[in-house]
């Protein structure tokens, strides 16, 4: 895990008393609204429907029991006892005072934690597979590339005022599980003809108003050069981003309307002028930064398997968890936990302050002091012997936090809606509430099986809910409510945009609307072992539409 040096110690200790005095200037009135905006967005403050909120960056997802505990601590002191994991792998707190921020940023600086550009028109948190240094099917660990980026991008003063905000994403495995293809950059390893890793680019996909898949712009760049290749995308964009219109301000769209090669052509000839250059990524800085990654010091383990089917008659609770939570380790004996943060009826993504710090004993004693975040709004216990797996399991259901439905139809990604948000239109937590509630019996889950439901207050898709197997929008319709269902997205490797199928339904109905579909795909799958996704796949869209809304 990486460790700030002096450099970045400095940086944020500067940048946190800067934002210090702004916030005095602010709460005296020397500053307006207006002209404190920008300031306390370049510092991830946002101005939501009921108070601040303040975004915290958890780089690369990765986190230390010390770092967790620091975020349970400002949770419960200055907050209101939680916290609120996103689809960016950040924590946000929805009810700070205003007056407290600069104190949390120095209790936040004291674990070499942040909040400078996870928000605002810069490059962004850049995220990672949740697993990453530890899956069994991972061709290399992106985090020391991420770390790498994370310093590049940091107050990069060409970039610090792009013409939108500005995300990257990077996978060291072929199963995509950082939706990388629906980021303004995609990075995912490949490896060349004489066997060296490098990088594909993928660039100009998003979400939002205007869902686009990113498209590939080059098929493998080294690491010596992979900087000084995102600069120079980075410069095209900057130069000829729109400016003039917030909603045709991002990457994708300048993709989209000058087309791929064209775009691809301004960034070779960039890339001509800068390579070899400055920019080059020297070999030993790569090794510094990787040794700060190495895998742990691995106790040997005789326990090298688990069966699952006896564990499920034993006690069918931990079975079911141990089937849907449990992720393969390249390391024998080990596995990587995922801990779900979507208990039925709950809000997606929420954690107390309590079970933060429960979670972060277990990272302590039985993960090598380490978790992560994941971009799907759970936590992440990468390093857990087999052996310990009862242990870990029992700990979290005296902490309501065993939810066995990684993947299922539970298992929902949901933005915090009009409850909190002052952009959104809808309320998205209590359907994501409902629709938990009407499938909470484990059962019913287990038949459907893999099922990825996304939910968004408002068009900017926060909950992604365009690339949902099945997605719901809520939009404002009369005054009211209304929820848009979305079919046939997909986050992986497999990428694409979910179709709305027909007209809205009201909040009440949504639920109902959900057990319709999956109820017809059920019926129509071929064998059990067919998804959701490979069911709609098959069929097409209008048998769907027919289940839900009848015959014309």
């Amino acid at each position: 895990m990486y460790r700030y040096d002096e450099f970045d110690a400095a940086f944020v200790a500067g940048r946190t008393a800067q934002f210090a005095d702004q916030v005095k200037r602010r709460l005296s009135g020397e500053l307006t609204e207006d002209q404190f905006r920008p300031l306390r967005l370049m510092n991830g403050l946002y101005l939501q429907l009921h108070a601040y909120m303040l975004r915290v960056a958890v780089p690369y997802g990765t986190l230390s029991s010390r770092q967790m505990r620091k975020l349970a601590h400002i949770a419960r002191v200055y907050d209101r006892g939680y916290g609120h994991f996103t689809t960016r792998q950040n924590i946000q707190y929805n009810w700070p005072k205003l007056k407290d921020i600069p104190v949390i940023l120095d209790e936040l600086a004291s674990v070499e934690m942040h909040a400078i550009q996870t928000s605002g028109n810069c490059i962004r948190n850049v995220t990672t597979d949740q697993f990453a240094g530890a899956a069994a099917d991972e061709i290399i660990d992106p985090r020391p590339v991420a770390e790498i980026l994370r310093q590049w991008s940091s107050l990069h003063p060409e970039f610090s005022y792009l013409p939108r905000k500005f995300k990257i994403a990077i996978t060291g495995a072929p199963h995509d599980r950082a939706a990388i293809r629906f980021h303004d950059i995609g990075l995912q390893a490949a490896v060349n003809g004489a066997g060296e890793i490098g990088w594909e680019v993928w660039v100009g996909g998003g979400l939002g108003r205007t869902p686009m898949i990113a498209k590939l712009i080059n098929s493998f760049v080294p690491n010596e050069h992979l900087l000084a290749y995102l600069e120079s995308i980075m410069r095209v964009y900057n130069r000829y981003g729109r400016r003039d219109n917030k909603y045709k301000a991002r990457i994708k769209i300048l993709v989209h309307e000058e087309g791929l090669e064209t775009i691809k052509g301004q960034v070779e000839a960039e890339f001509a002028e800068v390579r070899g250059g400055v920019l080059t990524l020297p070999s030993e800085e790569v090794d510094r930064i990787s040794a700060y990654f190495a895998l742990p010091d691995f106790a040997a383990q005789t326990l090298t398997k688990i069966d699952v089917a006896y564990e499920s008659i034993v006690d069918p609770a931990y079975g079911r968890w141990l089937d849907n939570n449990i992720n393969a380790h390249a390391q024998p004996g080990y596995a990587s936990v995922t801990v779900s943060l979507k208990p039925v009826g709950g809000a997606p993504g929420d954690a107390t302050d309590k079970q933060m710090e429960v979670v972060a004993d277990l990272a302590e004693k039985y993960s090598y002091d380490e978790l992560r975040v994941t971009h799907e709004q759970n936590l992440v216990l990468p390093h857990v012997a087999l052996a310990d797996l009862r242990a870990v399991y029992d700990a979290l259901v005296a902490s309501e936090l065993a939810e066995g439905n990684n993947n299922l139809i539970t298992d929902m990604i949901c933005c915090p809606g009009l409850d909190f948000c002052a952009l959104a239109n809808a309320r998205s937590i209590p359907i994501a509430q409902e629709i938990s509630r009407k499938f909470a019996e484990p059962a019913r889950q287990k038949e459907i099986g893999e099922l990825k439901i996304k939910i968004s207050g408002c068009i900017n898709a926060c909950g992604h809910h365009h690339v949902g197997h099945i997605g719901i929008l809520g939009v404002e319709k009369k005054g009211g409510e209304l929820y848009q269902i979305t079919l046939g997205g997909d986050a992986t490797e497999h990428a694409s945009v979910g179709k709305i199928i027909g007209p809205g339904f009201e909040a009440e109905n949504v639920p109902g609307a959900i057990e319709k579909l999956v109820d017809f795909y059920i019926a129509q799958r071929q064998g059990a072992d067919e998804t959701f996704i490979q069911a709609y796949r098959r069929l097409g869209e209008a048998p769907f539409k027919e289940a839900l809304y009848g015959t014309a």
